[in-house]
This record gives C-alpha cells, structure tokens and sequence, in this order.
C-alpha cells in the first residue's frame, strides 16, 4: 500500500470516531428539583359570631321602695316605705358580639335595655302639704313615674350538644345597668282624720320630684335552645332573668326643697325581671 493510501486511511479512521457510541460516563448527571409543598388554603373566619334579639318582660319583681319625711318647723327627718308600688311590663331590646371557644364554651359582650312605667301609692297619719294644710287629716298620694334601663354584660354559655338541628344551652352574666328614673308625679288626696276633710276624695295639691340617674351591678342567668337555620345563622329563643341592684329614685319636691330639706329622698331596693327573648346568631365562619 502506498504512502497516500495510509494518509487516508488515517484521516478517515479520526472522521468516523465521533460517531462511535458514548458512554455513560460521558453524559451530565440528571438535575433533581426538591417538590415544593403543597399549597393548603387557610379558611377565614375564627368562632366569632353577632348577635341581636327583642323580647318581653314577663313580670317585674319590685323590692321596697323607701323615702324620707322632712318637717320644715324642726328641721328633722323621718323615715317610710310606699303602700304599693309596681313596674309593668315591656319590650326589651339587645345585640352584641361573641366568640365561641369550641363545640360546647361560647361568650359574649351584649348591651340591652328596656323601659318601663312605675306606679304607687303613700299615706300619712298627717295633713298633707298644700294651701291651707289642713290640721287634723291625714294624707294619700297616687304616684306615678318611669324608668329606662341599659345594660352592659359579660356573658358565658355551654351549648349541651346539638340534636336535630336544636342546640339547648344554659349561661350566666354579670355587669353594670344604668338607670334613668324619670320625675316621679305625686297627686294628694285629704283623708279624714280627727277632722273631716272639706272635699273628701278631692286632689288638694301636686308635685314633681326630680328623678335619679345612677350605675348598679346586675347579674343574669339564661336558658335557652339555638336552631340551626343555615350553617352560619342561628335562630336563638330563650328566656332570661335578670337582677338589678338597689340605689337612689327621686329627690325632694320644690316646696320640700325650699324648706331646707336636701340630700335625696327616694330609693329603690332594686328589682329582678323574668323576660323571654327572640334574635338571631351569626357566626363568622
């Protein structure tokens, strides 16, 4: 074989070795990219709830309500209760804001009110005042006044199960009322005594005792059943008695007061009332 054929043989054999098989060794490592975690959608809404509700008082437990006697001659004071006395009943009003801690614990902050017209009856063994007083007759007043009540209260619930869409519950409150008495209007009316009255039965005088505003603590217990009328609303029926501490009702009277009496004369020894509500709950879910 000549020179030239070797040259060529060479130069074809380096051509033709690209073409040969790689090996393994010849390739990059594959690239592993780590899997990235799961989205997971984090649901809003975390046990809060709102509320709102009206309802009716029932009836009106009324303790005792006392005042002060003041006689202008000596400048001294006496002491003594009304003959009757009475609160009647009402519509009541009320809403707030709650969260509930699980299945069976739920608390709420709630503000409700309602108002209500408050009559009574007094009686001396001495003449009323008037123009003349009249000596030897003795006194009946007709009284009539009003009050509006708003409370602020911390309450607690246990929910005891759900059963057919129905949720009975049981709570308890405590808080502070605020108490708006209005002017009481007190009408007197001679009584016969050792002397007889010149208009028996008649209205001889009247007069208008300013009324008293003050703060008092007040508790509550509740019962109760929620229904479930979606997954997020409830329709809340219960009932609810409530306790009102005791604390000042009416000052004294212009004639009383131009006569040197101060301080005041009038307090109530508190009431409880017994009320059946209606509202509904929604949660923020």
């Amino acid at each position: 074989m000549t020179q030239k054929s070797r040259i060529l043989l060479l130069l074809a054999a380096g051509a033709l070795m690209p073409l040969a098989p790689a090996h393994a060794a010849d390739y990059d490592p594959p690239i592993f990219v780590e899997e990235a975690a799961e989205f997971v959608p984090v649901e809003v809404g975390s046990g809060w709830y709102l509320r709102g509700d009206v309802g009716y008082v029932l009836s009106t437990d009324m303790g005792r309500v006392d005042y002060r006697t003041f006689d202008p001659i000596t400048a001294t004071y006496g002491s003594a209760s009304f003959d009757t006395h009475e609160l009647d009943e009402d519509f009541t009003w009320g809403g707030g804001f709650g969260y509930r801690y699980n299945d069976w614990i739920r608390g709420d902050l709630t503000v409700d009110g309602f108002r209500a017209d408050f009559d009574g009856t007094t009686s001396s063994d001495g003449p009323c005042t008037g123009d003349p007083i009249l000596a030897g007759t003795g006194c009946r007043s007709e009284d009539s006044s009003s009050v509006s009540v708003v409370s602020l209260m911390a309450n607690g619930y246990i929910d005891l199960g759900t059963y057919v869409r129905v949720t009975p519950y049981v709570g308890a409150g405590v808080g502070y009322s605020y108490l708006s008495w209005g002017g009481l209007d007190s009408t007197n009316y001679c009584v016969d005594g050792v002397s007889p009255c010149p208009a028996p039965g008649g209205a001889i005088s009247s007069a208008d005792h300013g009324g008293e505003k003050d703060w008092r603590f007040t508790y509550a217990f509740m019962a109760g059943a929620a229904y479930d009328l979606t997954k997020n609303l409830k329709l809340d029926l219960g009932y609810k008695y409530r306790h009102i501490d005791g604390g000042d009702m009416f000052g004294w009277d212009d004639f009383s007061d131009a006569a040197g009496a101060s301080g005041i004369q009038g307090t109530d020894d508190g009431f409880s009332t017994h009320e059946v509500k209606v509202g509904l709950r929604y949660e923020l879910w």
